[in-house]
């Protein structure tokens, strides 16, 4: 009998070291974790809410809560989410971008992540949860000032850029029609001629033309030059 009961205790003590091991390990994992909840926090202070969440003690699961929007404290009992990956391990490990709302009403865009120890059991979530009530009102008036009106938005009444240089770009556009192409696709003859009718017409005088006939032609500056003499 005494050696089925020495064997019994060596078996005890086993499974005993073996659980303490694993509890050191889930330790240290959540450990990290509250790390990376303050720093998460921290990032985005009153903006967006932290939590990290310790599954093992379902009743008292918070251990950290960064940024504090909810009211909530150290010790809290764990959300639904929680209880559900308690409950199964095959429950999702992340759910992302779910809508939500605080105590006061507010509404909320939550994401909540499932932390697993190296026997697939979820010991412990992070939690984010973003205030949205604070950027939506900059949302709307972003929409706002970029808005226009719909009835100008088919046609445009104007554009931006220098006057002569649209009337440029349509004049040239016009001879090279007349010669049956493209300006960049007429030949070097017909660039210069109509180069030369530009020069004649008085286009040049105009700031900023030898170049924009250039990219237009797709030559260079110096060459619309030498096609005026």
């Amino acid at each position: 009998m005494g050696h089925v009961t020495d064997g019994t205790e060596r078996s005890q003590r086993r499974g005993t070291a073996e659980a303490h091991e694993v509890n050191e390990a889930d330790e240290h994992l959540i450990r990290e974790a509250e790390k990376i909840a303050v720093a998460l926090g921290r990032m985005f202070p009153g903006l967006c809410e932290v939590v990290l969440h310790d599954l093992r003690n379902p009743r008292h699961a918070i251990r950290v809560i960064e940024n504090n929007l909810s009211g909530r404290q150290v010790g809290d009992s764990a959300t639904e989410l929680g209880l559900a990956r308690i409950a199964d391990p095959e429950y999702p490990s992340v759910i992302q971008n779910y809508p939500n709302r605080f105590p006061d009403g507010r509404p909320a865009k939550s994401t909540s992540i499932g932390i697993k120890n190296a026997a697939g059991e979820y010991i412990a979530a992070l939690c984010l949860n973003l205030d949205v009530s604070v950027l939506s009102p900059v949302t709307l008036a972003l929409s706002n000032l970029v808005a226009t009106d719909a009835e100008h938005r088919d046609q445009p009444l104007e554009t931006l850029r220098d006057r002569n240089a649209r009337e440029l770009r349509q004049v040239v556009e016009a001879l090279a029609a007349e010669r049956a192409g493209t300006p960049r696709s007429l030949s070097r003859e017909d660039k210069k001629a109509l180069v030369r009718r530009l020069h004649q017409d008085g286009y040049f005088d105009s700031r900023d033309a030898a170049q924009t006939i250039a990219d237009l032609l797709g030559v260079s500056r110096a060459t619309v030059y030498n096609y005026t003499k």
